[in-house]
């Protein structure tokens, strides 16, 4: 089969690409901004790539078009498949058809977390010689890249909420038909395309709605929209995780250990590179998750002792004059506030300067700019970039007094910071996108 894929360098479209040339189909894509580092790994698995969405590109005569959900009606060559008839279909169908069916797919979905735990996951499955096949909304460090087919009949994909495609408005994941499913969490969120969190949690019901009688949903109990969303129906086992008399990971992020308790007690231990409250959630839910597959809790926990969590999770990118530099995803304010609670437990008294980016569509709307201050308010100073933002960031972080400064240049945020870091201190960079290059400048800017 020839597929051409419209919003090809996207990290789901991609890796849906990386997946079908595995599988032994002609690719072709196209994009916009046909951009690294997606267009190199496409490029290397003798993927065509075309910049731009001309008609012209009727001419390859695939088979089908397969649409991505940055896609959008008046796009030239969307229109002229549609003027003509001819066959698409949206990028999660075409998965779930062409990849996922007669799979135990194991799923992972909720607002936060889910690309750590579907690490985590396919790395214990891994650890386990089940050769997983995944697709996951990031880089796994154990495995170097965000996707792979597998030859075995286990798949774990992270299972995102965001919409199908300009065709199909239902989440992604209710594609899936998954026999596992993760709910990590449950918050507003995607404000471009929800009304509010009831709207989420109706999309979350008809997931579980998918589910079979033989399946298992790991469902954090912490989280009173995920009961609300089980209430409203649900046919399949649930087991639950952050619970206090049952399922729930502690730990201690200056050591490097974590401890999995069951409703028995304790259960094991591990040694545990990994920091914050989120991530010890994510542990627990993954543990439980493999178990449904075969995978014993201590054989899962000796894999999370050699995890080395996703490329963007505080990741160290560079360290100047005693100064450390972190790049991670996190955009929303609780992933924030979560992610800085982590780096505050693991190093101390020691500061932190919070370099934030609200480049996400959620963020660039305003929806969530009141939480924004309590979010940082661990950190010793916040630097926030604010170019092509539709609301002020400096009135919506004045409650933070002097700790925050607010720049539309980048180059000029870059002096600022470097201008205030001292030895010691520990830069932690926060985008969902590449924020200009911003890590590299600021290490050149310490450097000198």
């Amino acid at each position: 089969m020839h597929i051409h894929i419209l919003g090809i360098c996207g990290t789901f479209m991609g890796g849906v690409a990386q997946l079908a040339v595995d599988a032994g189909h002609k690719v072709t894509g196209c994009d916009a901004n046909v951009y690294p580092p997606m267009s190199d790994q496409l490029r290397g698995a003798g993927i065509e790539l075309i910049e731009g969405f001309d008609t012209a590109q009727l001419a390859l005569n695939p088979d089908v078009f397969v649409i991505g959900n940055a896609v959008s009606r008046g796009n030239p060559l969307l229109e002229a498949i549609l003027d003509k008839g001819l066959p698409y279909v949206s990028g999660p169908q075409w998965l779930a058809e062409n990849v996922l069916q007669g799979r135990w797919v194991l799923g992972v979905a909720g607002t936060h977390g889910k690309t750590t735990t579907s690490s985590m996951l396919a790395w214990i499955l891994e650890e386990a010689n089940m050769a997983p096949g995944f697709l996951i909304g990031g880089v796994p460090m154990n495995f170097g890249v965000s996707a792979r087919l597998g030859d075995t009949p286990f798949f774990v994909i992270e299972a995102d909420e965001y919409d199908t495609a300009f065709c199909d408005k239902r989440s992604k994941f209710v594609h899936y038909k998954p026999r596992t499913v993760v709910l990590n969490n449950l918050e507003f969120d995607h404000a471009d395309i929800f009304a509010d969190l009831a709207a989420i949690e109706t999309q979350f019901h008809h997931l579980v709605r998918t589910l079979p009688q033989s399946g298992l949903i790991v469902s954090n109990a912490a989280e009173a929209s995920l009961e609300r969303v089980l209430q409203r129906g649900c046919w399949t086992p649930v087991e639950r995780f952050n619970d206090p008399a049952g399922y729930r990971v502690t730990g201690d992020d200056a050591r490097g250990e974590l401890a999995f308790y069951g409703p028995d007690g304790l259960i094991g231990r591990s040694a545990w590179k990994l920091s914050g409250e989120h991530n010890r959630a994510n542990a627990c839910a993954a543990l439980l998750a493999a178990r449904h597959v075969g995978v014993p809790f201590l054989q899962g926990l000796d894999a999370l002792s050699r995890f080395e969590n996703v490329k963007r999770r505080m990741e160290v990118r560079g360290v100047v004059r005693g100064i450390t530099v972190y790049d991670d995803f996190a955009h929303h304010p609780t992933a924030i506030a979560t992610t800085v609670a982590g780096l505050r437990r693991k190093i101390g008294t020691a500061r932190i300067i919070a370099v934030l980016e609200p480049r996400s569509n959620t963020m660039k709307l305003g929806t969530m700019k009141a939480q924004l201050p309590d979010s940082l308010r661990e950190v010793d100073a916040a630097f926030c970039y604010a170019g092509n933002l539709g609301w002020d960031a400096r009135e919506a972080l004045a409650p933070m007094g002097e700790r925050a400064v607010v720049e539309d240049d980048i180059e000029r945020l870059v002096d600022q910071v470097s201008l205030t870091a001292q030895p010691g201190d520990h830069i932690l960079v926060m985008s969902n996108g590449g924020f200009g290059g911003i890590h590299g400048k600021l290490l050149n800017a310490l450097a000198a």
